[in-house]
């Protein structure tokens, strides 16, 4: 499994992965900081407090990497089944549940690590700024952190198996739309928020969409030998 992992990852080429992130972590910080400082010149305050502050910078990164791991899940699976691509790595004397085990392990655990580097990226840079121009007022405290730090890797795991979902929807006819579209629906739904109400923030539901994600994959990989690659 291992050496399949390593197979599957330098076939994805993570350079170009990680650029994207580093670009998608530096346009959210850019996004934040300038609805802080808009808010904040018009009088009003777009983050009551630190823990507000906190809540939306993780509702960003996990919306923008639930979408990449979309994305990950169509180069890795659903793009080498519509190209028929996956007969090549078929013929290997593996089994076919094994490889699609690594390719979706691929995918959950990058995404997993990655939400969870950015989150700390992000707030990191962002309360550096803070005490220079400040946008949100309040003092991070050692339990403050620590309550978050905790958040945030109950919230990466919630998220890894969420961006696991669309492979249900583009495994069906076989569609990398169908699978980003999902993803981006999903991320709609559990991203909504308003003054007094944000699913977001509600961690049972990052972690009952985890459940499914990873049943979902279950069954993907189960069924894999008694699917037609050529249909």
């Amino acid at each position: 499994m291992v050496n399949l992992i390593r197979i599957e990852i330098k076939k994805l080429k993570l350079g170009g992965y990680v650029r994207g992130v580093i670009i998608a972590n530096l346009i959210i910080i850019g996004l934040l900081w300038m609805i802080g400082y808009s808010e904040k010149a018009e009088g009003t305050e777009a983050f009551h407090n630190i823990d507000e502050a906190f809540l939306v910078i993780g509702t960003f990164v996990r919306a923008v990497f639930i979408i990449f791991g979309a994305v990950l899940l169509s180069k890795l699976v659903i793009s080498e089944f519509k190209n028929k691509t996956i007969l090549v790595l078929f013929t290997y004397p593996v089994n076919r549940k094994k490889i699609m085990a690594a390719k979706l392990l691929i995918v959950g655990i990058l995404t997993f690590v990655t939400i969870l580097i950015s989150n700390v990226f992000i707030a990191t840079i962002f309360f550096m700024l803070n005490s220079f121009f400040p946008v949100v007022q309040g003092e991070i405290t050692a339990d403050i952190v620590y309550d978050q730090v905790l958040k945030i890797v109950i919230f990466a795991f919630g998220a890894a198996g969420t961006s696991l979902v669309p492979i249900y929807f583009g495994m069906r006819k076989q569609s990398i739309s169908a699978t980003i579209i999902s993803s981006v629906i999903i991320v709609m739904l559990i991203s909504s928020t308003n003054p007094v109400f944000s699913l977001s923030s509600i961690i049972y539901i990052p972690l009952s969409l985890a459940a499914v994600g990873i049943v979902l994959s279950y069954l993907t990989v189960r069924q894999i030998e008694k699917k037609d690659v050529l249909s």
